[in-house]
């Protein structure tokens, strides 16, 4: 499901407007599934991307905005959190919670509300770059931006 026919991207642009920040969707030909080919894409460090990366907490989903550059410590957040082990999550729950495929998840757009967390590195970074919902498209955002329009907790995750 593409922009075109009203799926996800359509969904990530309706929540970005709605939520103050207007629509900086930039679709690529070639696509964007990794943080490294986004990165290239646009011409910005690895560490400019936002990676949206769903586990599962307790059998609900747990959505971590996390830097590109970075690999999340799920022990280090579930032990912050105070709660179970975390889990990466299946396609299929992904899909289900978020409404996009992996490799393509926004921080928005999504059918629920997920509890959220933001990687606190995220913040020395001017202008962050996060999926728009589909393996082609991406969206800027700063990072109180982004803090806000998804409601994150802020943490360290790695």
């Amino acid at each position: 499901m593409t922009d075109h026919d009203g799926g996800p991207v359509a969904l990530v642009r309706a929540a970005l407007v709605a939520g103050g920040v207007g629509d900086t969707v930039r679709t690529f030909p070639a696509g964007v599934p990794t943080a490294v080919a986004a990165a290239e894409a646009l011409g910005c460090g690895v560490s400019a991307i936002t990676n949206s990366l769903v586990f599962e907490l307790n059998g609900e989903p747990l959505l971590i905005l996390a830097s590109g550059a970075a690999r999340v410590d799920t022990g280090l957040v579930a032990e912050q959190l105070g709660q179970g082990r975390i889990r990466r999550a299946s396609p299929d729950f992904v899909l289900h919670h978020t409404g996009q495929r992996v490799g393509g998840v926004a921080p928005v757009g999504h059918p629920g509300r997920i509890r959220t967390l933001l990687d606190a590195s995220l913040r020395s970074e001017e202008l962050l770059w996060a999926g728009a919902g589909d393996h082609y498209s991406m969206f800027s955002i700063t990072y109180n931006q982004l803090r806000g329009i998804t409601g994150a907790q802020e943490l360290q995750v790695r």
